[in-house]
């Protein structure tokens, strides 16, 4: 007699099946990520007839333009892309209380507002909790459904029969087909459970929102194969016991993946961040030795941050390096840059040793930049911190760093000098093959370098 149960291995990173288990993973080349299931092999599904099934001529498919829901949100639209595509899928993964409930739950409020039929679907919590944090975000109205289930069966049938708009699974984890005999959140229960979720949007056109939590590693808990399924996917970062979170998108098949959306956390709920350059350089501390502001680009916005160095002797025989918001590596490789720096006119060595002392490089406002254009402002912080030479205050820096020394030219320059005019900022260090491309803009000094020991020069005047 057959076996109605069988135990197979699982990959965690792409979804691979095989029978036995192994140290890699023998399709992704994955090393420790099969995990083991016990799959139920008595049910089976049914199939469409093969002759049933015919292809379509492409010329034949007519194609409206893309109409987008707006969630009434400007931060998540954006990094939507402009809003939401009917029949999309969305992930929405994050930390534990990072505030992804609280997110969806306010554009639930948007939408209805909307008058666009919304059904909240929760596996975690019962209805009053639900409630008690929507009194805190605000008022709604009847177009709001809840339902607390995690029986993926249930959930299609009321889906089926309620017919709304935007339906929001909170969170994918905690749903389980019954057609798979493992236990909720393992690796083929995700799978199976995105998969019908997928048919609900495609097939009924509705626009499905998946919430996920996140491993330690910082990745959606589950198979990566779940990534791969959706049509977006966007984290939800920051510090939990900070007021602001990014949101940020790394897949999107209807827009860009560079955008991100500021928020911050506030008792009514999560708030709009409409100006984040300010709210990056408040406090920020004048006369002070290793501090520059820089500009990063985040899609089509320019960020205004500030860096911070500290450069102290070391007490050890190794000396400490610490990044924190930005490349540990690329801070390593601008140390080694300032030690070999060169005086081209004088062809001669004008670097500073820094072999015995403690490094410390730190992003101020808790958010994450690995954009290169970085470079020029950390290497002159590390500079500023060592030699203690403050830097003027209006005064920002930005531009790539070679391993020579040269200082590379960076895009959209144009707009990061209009964004530090704005705010107030009198002089910009930026590279000198960048000046072409500023020349129309008044009101503001512009600096060209092009290498590292121009720039030092020009904070040092």
């Amino acid at each position: 007699m057959a076996k109605k149960s069988v135990s197979v291995f699982f990959c965690q990173e792409c979804g691979n099946e095989t029978s036995k288990w192994s140290g890699q993973c023998p399709a992704c080349g994955a090393w420790n990520s099969l995990v083991e299931e016990v799959v139920d092999k008595s049910t089976v599904k049914a199939r469409s007839k093969v002759s049933d099934i015919k292809p379509t001529k492409l010329i034949n498919v007519e194609a409206s333009s893309e109409h987008r829901i707006s969630t009434s949100i400007e931060e998540f639209d954006r990094v939507l892309g402009g809003g939401v595509v009917p029949g999309s899928m969305i992930l929405v993964g994050g930390d534990p209380g990072i505030g992804k409930s609280t997110l969806l739950l306010q554009t639930c409020q948007k939408l209805c507002l909307s008058n666009i039929e919304v059904m909240y679907v929760s596996g975690e919590e019962s209805l009053q909790q639900i409630k008690i944090r929507a009194d805190r975000i605000g008022q709604f109205n009847d177009k709001l459904d809840l339902l607390c289930e995690t029986n993926l069966d249930t959930i299609k049938a009321v889906v089926e029969r309620e017919k709304p708009t935007v339906l929001i699974i909170d969170s994918i984890q905690t749903m389980y087909n019954e057609a798979v005999g493992s236990a909720p959140g393992s690796v083929s229960q995700v799978r199976e459970s995105t998969s019908v979720l997928m048919e609900i949007a495609k097939v009924q056109g509705i626009a499905v929102f998946i919430v996920g939590h996140v491993t330690k590693e910082g990745t959606v808990a589950g198979p990566r194969v779940l990534e791969h399924m959706v049509d977006t996917v966007l984290y939800f970062e920051g510090d939990r016991h900070a007021s602001y979170r990014i949101l940020r998108g790394v897949k999107n098949r209807f827009g860009s993946t560079n955008e991100i959306g500021v928020f911050e956390m506030r008792d009514s709920g999560l708030e709009e961040v409409k100006n984040p350059s300010a709210v990056m350089l408040d406090g920020r501390p004048e006369n002070a030795t290793g501090s520059i502001v820089t500009c990063s680009m985040e899609g089509t916005r320019p960020i205004l941050v500030e860096i911070q160095s500290l450069v102290s002797k070391t007490a050890f025989e190794i000396p400490r390096r610490m990044a924190t918001g930005c490349d540990y590596n690329r801070v390593n490789l601008l140390v080694a840059v300032l030690e070999r720096m060169r005086d081209v006119k004088a062809n001669r060595s004008c670097g500073i040793f820094l072999g015995r002392s403690d490094i410390y490089v730190n992003i101020a406002g808790g958010i994450r930049i690995n954009e290169p254009a970085i470079d020029l402002a950390t290497a002159l912080a590390i500079y500023s911190s060592e030699k203690e030479i403050p830097v003027d205050a209006g005064t920002i820096v930005f531009g790539e760093i070679g391993l020579s020394g040269e200082v590379r030219s960076v895009s959209m320059a144009e707009q990061r000098v209009s964004e530090a005019k704005k705010l107030g900022f009198k002089t910009a260090i930026i590279p000198s093959s960048n000046l072409n491309g500023v020349s129309n803009i008044k009101g503001i000094n512009i600096v060209g370098v092009a290498n590292i020991k121009e720039a030092v020069d020009a904070i040092s005047r």
